[in-house]
């Protein structure tokens, strides 16, 4: 078995350069960029079998596919073609270069054909032990009128991305899958857009080139006078993933904080999170003062800066388009927390972190605690979506806890993590 060989270094140095950028990078209540470079344990080894199938293919009954999907927080979800249980659902995630398929999704619609050349991940199980997981060939996943065949796609089990967003995920779409196509993710109009590869890109805008040597979109991005290498990153939940090193001294309106604890599969991190004073370019848009989380690995573009742009990616040419209705700078709001982060379930949301200093903290709230009601309400009616609009809007929130068989309620005010 060899090991994967070390992708390019970040621009202007880092503190670790993934060793493949396979990445998925999922935000998953406490979880923000998980698997990252699928925890640096990505290997190779050849899986071909004698009569095994021919890379994927790619069908377009027609020559614009529009694929509707739905926003929760801020990543994008579509459904797939499904049986007789209905459709069923996936992240759409350009960070990651492979695709996830759920045990029960890959019972239903994996072929008895070995997979080709699908990488070997070692990740992390819930008994803190690490394990391997399974690849498999798909014979196909439908979007609507566009039909990818024989799918090579990692067994992943999604149930606490399930519960975080609060809907019931069969796997994650990863950026090759669409390498024969031109993908647009429409973000204001919460749909996907497939044409055929080597048709003129639809979408006006700003075209920047990018590399894809490992299988996922970077491009270089202006900070102030510097310019730097950034995933376009559609898994990750959050704003500008930053990698100082390199970068000389930043500016700060808001100086670096704590923020919530944030996992990956090898451990737990505590977020950095801050507003620099100077200005993000990304091709033609300005946002200035961009709230940015501190990071080791690579720098990356997450759903919170994504959202904003319909962006359509031309594998074949080598660019990607960013576009707004405005080239107006893009205002960016403080980042509001009711200072906790949770592993969430449907019958309650455990405690994961308190943000030190914060209104959750002066109450005495506890890492492990329990949640289970918010103003009133079961936490399984919160998905993600409705507690982002809850986090924006509200003053204080009501959080119910959960001690043996009694229930407490406090109430917790809503504060700016970074102004």
């Amino acid at each position: 078995m060899k090991r994967a060989a070390r992708g390019p270094k970040p621009e202007d140095g880092g503190r670790k350069a993934p060793r493949a950028r396979g990445r998925l990078s999922l935000l998953l209540g406490r979880w923000s960029l998980v698997l990252l470079a699928l925890a640096c344990l990505l290997t190779f080894s050849s899986c071909r079998g004698p009569a095994g199938p021919k890379p994927g293919r790619t069908r377009l009954a027609s020559r614009l596919v529009v694929i509707p999907a739905q926003l929760y927080g801020n990543h994008l979800v579509v459904e797939v073609e499904g049986d007789k249980r209905g459709p069923a659902r996936f992240l759409i995630d350009t960070g990651s270069s492979v695709t996830l398929i759920t045990p029960d999704y890959a019972s239903r619609f994996a072929t008895e054909l070995a997979a080709l050349d699908t990488p070997q991940v070692r990740v992390r199980a819930a008994n803190g032990e690490l394990t391997t997981l399974t690849s498999v060939t798909l014979r196909r996943i439908a979007l609507g009128d566009a039909r990818f065949e024989n799918v090579q796609a990692l067994v992943y089990d999604c149930a606490e991305l399930s519960a975080h967003l609060g809907v019931k995920l069969d796997g994650v779409l990863g950026f090759p899958l669409f390498r024969d196509t031109i993908l647009t993710l429409d973000y204001p109009q919460s749909r996907l857009i497939v044409t055929p590869a080597g048709e003129p890109p639809l979408t006006p805008g700003a075209r920047i080139a990018f590399d894809n040597t490992t299988k996922v979109p970077l491009i270089p991005i202006q900070l102030g006078d510097k310019t730097l290498l950034a995933l376009i990153d559609s898994g990750s939940d959050g704003p500008l993933n930053l990698n100082p090193v390199g970068l000389g001294d930043l500016r700060w309106v808001s100086t670096p904080r704590p923020g919530a604890s944030v996992g990956t599969l090898l451990g737990n991190r505590m977020q950095e999170v801050g507003r620099l004073a100077d200005t993000l370019q990304i091709g033609l848009y300005p946002l200035p003062e961009p709230v940015v989380d501190l990071t080791d690995e690579l720098s990356s573009l997450g759903g919170e800066v994504l959202r904003h742009f319909t962006i359509t990616f031309d594998q074949a040419r080598g660019n990607v388009t960013f576009h707004r209705e405005t080239p107006a700078p893009l205002p960016t709001p403080p980042k509001r927390s009711l200072g906790l982060s949770f592993a969430k379930t449907p019958a309650y949301w455990r405690v994961a972190s308190v943000v030190p200093g914060s209104p959750a903290d002066t109450l005495g709230v506890q890492v492990g605690d329990l949640i289970t009601r918010l103003n009133g309400e079961l936490v399984e009616k919160w998905d993600l979506r409705r507690y982002r609009e809850l986090i924006d809007q509200a003053v204080a929130i009501d959080v119910t806890l959960l001690d043996g068989r009694v229930e407490t309620t406090r109430r917790i005010e809503v504060f700016d993590l970074v102004r």
